[in-house]
């Protein structure tokens, strides 16, 4: 075969693999990366630490403050946050209507929203993330809390996560964060890096075997492209000869 055949085919080969190279890209970022919720140890009534963690999503802005809504149906009659460099934290109370009783005591407060805000200058850059903890209780008698949370940028746009996440049907695109309450009697199990990790949910599951599949069809192709390669090299030989 002549040279002039061969070239287009390595033309072909190449632009394959870098056009399926993007695509690999372009699967691994499309799941968006959520503000989540989770515990080492907080346990249906009882007390513990809750951590949320914050990814910047914005190219361009950074993240300068995040607003969580606390349940107030079941409030969490103790509540601290811890400080983090760098930013402000406020504490909003609210009346509860009708009191509850804690260890005794008559409890008609709670805290409703939680700020935390960057100084001047400051925030999460794109391309980052930070973690917010809180500690407090008691946990209600449930299997989960949800908590509303408003992620602000400096350029004065704002992610929502307030879409509640139904059983059975596709996560929203902006799913409210949800705290798995452990059983009392479970061990906690903390992440690697000593702060507990959230859940992956099922989207993000879906998307990583999504992209395992595409690895494997872009190898396969791949392979083809080789033996392709190969073979009419190996015929312009035998023509040559």
């Amino acid at each position: 075969m002549s040279l002039h055949l061969l070239r287009p085919a390595r033309r072909l080969a190449a632009l394959t693999a870098v056009s399926l190279a993007g695509l690999l890209v372009l699967g691994t970022g499309a799941a968006s990366a959520h503000v989540t919720v989770g515990s080492a140890d907080a346990a249906p009534g009882g007390y513990g630490k809750i951590t949320f963690r914050v990814p910047n999503e914005s190219d361009a802005a950074s993240t300068v403050a995040l607003r969580v809504q606390l349940p107030t149906d079941t409030p969490l009659t103790s509540l601290r946050a811890q400080p983090v460099p760098g930013w402000t934290v406020t504490l909003t109370p609210t009346s509860i209507d009708p009191p509850v009783e804690v260890h005794g005591e008559t409890v008609d407060t709670a805290v409703s929203v939680v700020e935390f805000r960057a100084e001047a200058g400051g925030g999460i850059a794109p391309g980052q993330f930070q973690e917010f903890a809180l500690s407090g209780g008691p946990f209600p008698e449930t299997d989960s809390l949800v908590f509303a949370a408003v992620q602000t940028y400096s350029d004065g746009s704002e992610s929502a996560w307030i879409e509640p996440t139904v059983e059975g049907q596709a996560e929203p695109q902006y799913p409210a964060p949800v705290l798995a309450l452990a059983s009392a009697d479970a061990a906690p199990v903390s992440s690697d890096a000593g702060t507990p990790a959230a859940p992956a949910s099922a989207s993000e599951e879906g998307d990583g075997t999504a992209v395992t599949a595409l690895v494997l069809a872009v190898l396969g192709l791949l392979a083809g492209l080789g033996g392709l390669f190969l073979g009419l090299t190996a015929r312009r030989r035998t023509v040559g000869s």
